[in-house]
């Protein structure tokens, strides 16, 4: 009888000194736990709690490391949106005023008769034009503030692409013929049916002949429809100065401006903006470019079962 009691107090005493180093190594750990997320929270995003899987709090410690994981990408989202709501502020400074400015003195020099005539007519006709070219870059920054907007939402149905696709092309044939460049368009009288947002898919198109006419120097623009296996295949190409390799990497990049291939004008939008709306109905868009010879991009969008 002595024996077990002797025994079952050896027991109970073992158990107390187990109890105790456990409370006291997951004091410890709760207090790593502490400096670490105290780290994190001075700034330190790459702090990580380090717990072996069979200790008691490993499952709190890798649940809190996926959280600052979390916290830390979603840090750099936010970082990088203000670098580029930055940068967008800064180029909308010279891009927006300057072409105003401009504008406002064509007006006034014909306003107050500084110039007459012809010259008074000429003032006023590049105004115009300047007028056209302010509104076109807000409708850009309207569009790439509203894709990435919370309240952005897309209208998209099963339409029939190939008509659509027509009706879009047909406003640009007189801009082709005005600008002298040669057009080869060519859409199969077959239907596609395509889940698209109409609107975004036309803004798609309008971006990316857009970016040739003001960016590329060519004077031939073929556009090709076709069906590439389950997708509808949309191939833009031009004989323009091309894109140098290393631009290539980035011209879908918000405000990404390549030193050559571009004039001075432009936004560094509007190929961003493509990309976005493109991936946003489930395509997918490509650029191929030789310099001196052109650059031609490849849209797919799956065909509607």
């Amino acid at each position: 009888m002595e024996a077990v009691i002797f025994l079952s107090i050896i027991i109970a005493l073992f158990s107390i000194l187990v109890s105790c180093f456990a409370i006291r190594r997951v004091k410890k750990q709760i207090a790593e736990i502490t400096d670490t997320l105290i780290d994190v929270k001075n700034g330190n995003g790459n702090r990580r709690i380090l717990s072996a899987t069979n200790e008691l709090v490993a499952p709190l410690a890798y649940e809190i490391n996926e959280i600052v994981v979390s916290y830390e990408s979603r840090l750099s989202t936010v970082r990088q949106t203000e670098e580029t709501n930055r940068q967008l502020m800064t180029s909308l400074s010279h891009d927006v005023r300057t072409p105003l400015t401009t504008l406002i003195g064509y007006l006034d020099a014909a306003h107050k008769g500084i110039v007459t005539g012809k010259d008074r007519d000429d003032y006023i006709e590049t105004a115009r034009r300047k007028a056209h070219d302010l509104k076109e870059y807000i409708d850009v920054l309207f569009d790439w503030f509203k894709l990435n907007s919370n309240e952005f939402a897309m209208d998209i149905n099963i339409v029939e692409a190939a008509e659509l696709t027509r009706n879009i092309l047909i406003d640009w044939i007189p801009i082709f013929e005005d600008k002298q460049i040669d057009y080869n368009i060519d859409i199969p009288e077959q239907p596609f049916r395509v889940k698209l947002d109409t609107d975004g898919y036309m803004r798609i198109l309008n971006n990316l002949i857009q970016n040739v006419i003001s960016h590329s120097h060519a004077d031939k623009i073929e556009i090709i429809l076709s069906k590439q296996e389950k997708n509808m295949q949309i191939r833009l190409a031009d004989n323009g100065i091309g894109i140098e390799k290393e631009d290539l990497k980035h011209i879908f990049e918000r405000l990404y401006k390549c030193d050559k291939g571009r004039s001075e004008k432009g936004s560094g939008l509007g190929l961003s903006i493509a990309h976005q709306l493109v991936e946003k109905m489930n395509g997918t868009i490509t650029a191929n470019s030789i310099q001196g010879k052109g650059t031609e991009f490849t849209l797919l969008f799956p065909l509607a079962k």
